[in-house]
């Protein structure tokens, strides 16, 4: 199995304490979001490699030679302000953070996400091309992979329009985003990719590849009877999410899966380091049901 923390919040920034307890402890429990009375229980004996997914990982580095599993993460790096993200850290702490985990765990083993991009009066191509190659500079040495991807219709944003005011890209602002990110990325010793994209970018450079591929998960895990990723339109491998939607805090103006903030307070306010699954205590109800795949 390998484990997603986590595609449904942040589980890295805001509640790695909680996580780190339930390694500790051994099994984690996760509530089913469709069917919240099913709960599946994972224990880390069954899990083969971890995926971390973060904004901030600054909170976990000081656990991660605590972790006996292959280790992945995706940072999402982005260059957008308050306006757009306004609890995210400044981003040259989260760059030195990224240093410090390729240290640890090896440069092939960090991928960033610039992801989503979003065009704006404000943040406009030129401003794009710039930031993604003064981050391509910066991380020059610690970092091979980097994954791009542009705005979704989300609920979210949708709901955010007049703080976001995007436009559409034109086939011309792809090709200029894709020979400039290409050309940034080749001359500091990294590949740029995109992932589940319409326009894979590949004629401007890009290569064609997946977040987790099955060749990488193969690498990880020397497992041979890996699924692909049914929930997703794409060619990733099987994960399994442990985190709860409407619970991180980053409050990102294009955020997939925030969609109420006054939700994501009350479901903070109900967590508990100590507790088996991140929002809220089991019931006697709950149906809990070992998960091994």
């Amino acid at each position: 199995m390998i484990l997603n923390v986590s595609g449904r919040t942040d589980i890295v920034a805001f509640y790695s304490e909680w996580f780190m307890n339930r390694y500790r402890e051994g099994f984690v429990d996760v509530r089913n979001p469709f069917y919240d009375k099913q709960v599946s229980r994972i224990y880390f004996s069954d899990v083969d490699c971890i995926l971390f997914c973060t904004k901030n990982p600054i909170p976990i580095v000081k656990y991660l030679k605590d972790i006996d599993k292959p280790i992945v993460f995706h940072v999402t790096l982005t260059p957008y302000k308050k306006d757009i993200e306004p609890c995210v850290p400044p981003k040259g702490l989260v760059i030195e953070a990224i240093k410090k985990i390729s240290s640890i765990i090896g440069s092939d083993n960090i991928y960033i996400r610039y992801d989503p991009i979003l065009i704006n009066d404000r943040y406009t191509i030129d401003y794009h091309i710039k930031a993604f190659n003064n981050m391509c500079c910066l991380l020059n040495g610690y970092v091979k992979h980097i994954i791009v991807s542009f705005i979704d219709d989300y609920k979210n944003v949708r709901n955010n329009k007049k703080f976001l005011k995007y436009k559409d890209l034109t086939l011309e602002d792809y090709e200029k985003i894709g020979v400039n990110f290409s050309n940034s990325a080749k001359d500091n010793g990294m590949t740029v990719q995109t992932c589940c994209e319409k326009n894979d970018l590949v004629s401007y450079g890009f290569i064609k590849g997946e977040c987790m591929s099955f060749n990488y998960a193969y690498k990880l895990t020397h497992k041979t009877d890996l699924k692909r990723w049914k929930e997703r339109d794409c060619n990733c491998v099987s994960m399994v999410d442990i985190g709860v939607y409407n619970s991180c805090r980053h409050f990102c103006k294009y955020c997939y899966a925030n969609y109420d903030e006054g939700i994501v307070n009350s479901n903070y306010s109900l967590h508990n380091p100590n507790s088996s699954l991140l929002i809220g205590e089991l019931s006697s109800d709950d149906i809990i049901k070992r998960r091994i795949k």
